[in-house]
């Protein structure tokens, strides 16, 4: 049976381990090598959350999965293809790969719920500027954005809720529960970009489901090594803060990313748990949605609801 419809599946990319470090520094730099100390420090990262990064085994496998669960739904075969933004596959080599097996309708679906002209803005550009070189490109059907998506806040409230219970009755009367997501530069906010938006009332949406009266607030993580200013607080300065506040354990809730990576594994349960211990305040974090079913099944709702969301379709 010929398969007509199918996703493109976007994601930043990373390097796969060490040895691939030089290569991804230097295409997120727009082909400028890295310093060495760059480098090094990069080096020191990977090696300390094993040497290798497991995002793209979650990828692949969540795009399988995906594939799966929609073929399924829909009673006939659906394809998926992985395009990356840094890494191979490229958007680029995903999209010759659907236009050589002659898909007709293509949905646009970024794992990154909430939408930035920095970050979703690029992939789907790069997808449609890829689409439009063909004579004849498929229908093209852009998901702009799933912050709210119903599926997606419920598996976050669970794992909310399930994070508090790893805290004593006592810990529990002094916890903050701190939301993130990835910081990008403060003048998005000048452009009125709907990112930090999209982030607090995913934040908003979440502690409407968690039951008691918990404190709880945001804050940016995983800044660049800019000279830029970025969107603030920092998850680092804000955990000194907090202690000072009264605070005395801690529930991270990665709100902005939905696979475990090297933002994960060392911005959070490195650097930002050690900042934490030296303070000693209790810690914890909820797990990342990764290629769990309950996500799947969440993406594969982003894709049904399109066709009715219209352009660019912002999917609830």
């Amino acid at each position: 049976m010929q398969i007509t419809q199918a996703v493109l599946l976007m994601a930043h990319g990373a390097a796969r381990d060490v040895d691939d470090l030089e290569r991804y520094y230097t295409h997120i730099r727009g082909g400028r090598p890295p310093r060495p100390e760059q480098l090094a420090e990069l080096a020191h990262r990977y090696r300390a959350i094993g040497g290798r990064s497991p995002f793209f085994s979650i990828t692949e496998r969540t795009a399988r999965r995906l594939e799966a669960a929609l073929s399924a739904r829909q009673g006939m075969p659906f394809r998926v293809y992985l395009g990356l933004k840094h890494s191979p596959p490229f958007i680029e080599d995903a999209v010759r790969a659907l236009i050589a097996d002659n898909i007709q309708r293509v949905y646009g679906l970024v794992l990154a719920p909430h939408f930035s002209s920095l970050s979703v803005g690029q992939y789907l550009a790069a997808a449609e500027a890829a689409l439009v070189r063909n004579p004849s490109p498929p229908a093209w059907v852009p998901i702009r954005s799933w912050h709210l998506q119903p599926q997606l806040i419920h598996m976050l409230a669970e794992r909310t809720r399930a994070g508090i219970q790893q805290f004593s009755p006592r810990e529990r009367l002094r916890l903050t529960i701190v939301f993130t997501a990835h910081s990008l530069p403060a003048r998005v906010l000048a452009s009125g970009d709907p990112y930090p938006r999209q982030v607090r009332e995913t934040v908003e949406a979440v502690m409407e489901q968690v039951p008691g009266a918990f404190r709880y607030e945001f804050a940016w993580q995983s800044r660049g090594r800019t000279d830029e200013i970025w969107l603030e607080p920092d998850i680092l300065q804000r955990l000194p803060e907090l202690y000072r506040q009264g605070t005395r354990a801690v529930l991270i809730v990665p709100v902005g990313f939905v696979s475990d990576h090297l933002e994960i594994l060392y911005d959070l349960d490195r650097q930002a748990r050690e900042r934490a211990q030296e303070l000693s305040l209790g810690w914890g974090r909820t797990p990342m949605p990764n290629a769990d079913p309950e996500f799947v099944e969440a993406l594969v709702q982003c894709v049904l609801a399109a066709d009715g969301a219209g352009d660019a379709a912002e999917v609830r």
